[in-house]
């Protein structure tokens, strides 16, 4: 009797688990397109930070940054164009934590101390970032993002490119 109870035990175990596989992410089925908007430079810096991101699979992704400038006072970045790919850690369909390789094609003034002489610079930066997506079942989306690349051109003064955000979006 013992041995039939824990058989019993055993498939109402398996068959929930299934069950239960199975309801886990309903919401994800379909939606493979995500756009998103970083707060985080919008706020703090004035900059207009858009992106895209295609999911490949439940592990991965692939999207496209577009950064521009809108204070002509700011003498910084005005504009950047980041491809970037994304590798997720979570067991959650393309959420949780993941790392990011990107690229970037950027373009930055710097002022003269004496007049008003602009110099433009363009550059191209590899790198790296580290950060964490949540989803909610409506497919609205929060992602933390910290990185920073490495400029390729050597004749710039600027070195390092940073990747930095606080993204609100929609996964659709």
């Amino acid at each position: 009797m013992k041995k039939v109870i824990l058989l019993v035990f055993l498939g109402v175990s398996f068959i929930s688990l299934a069950q239960e596989k199975e309801k886990v992410y309903p919401q994800d089925v379909g939606k493979k397109h995500e756009l998103k908007i970083n707060a985080l430079t919008l706020i703090a810096g004035k900059w207009i930070d858009v992106s895209y991101e295609g999911l490949i699979d439940e592990e991965s992704s692939y999207g496209l940054a577009a950064t521009l400038n809108t204070d002509t006072d700011e003498s910084s970045l005005k504009y950047a164009i980041t491809p970037y790919y994304r590798r997720y850690f979570s067991g959650k369909y393309a959420r949780g934590f993941f790392v990011e390789g990107f690229g970037a094609l950027f373009s930055a003034t710097d002022r003269y101390i004496f007049g008003n002489n602009e110099d433009f610079e363009t550059g191209f930066a590899l790198g790296v970032s580290v950060g964490g997506k949540f989803v909610s079942k409506k497919g609205f989306s929060t992602e933390l993002l910290l990185g920073v690349g490495r400029n390729l051109i050597k004749d710039s003064s600027y070195e390092g490119f940073p990747r930095i955000g606080i993204s609100l979006g929609y996964r659709f």
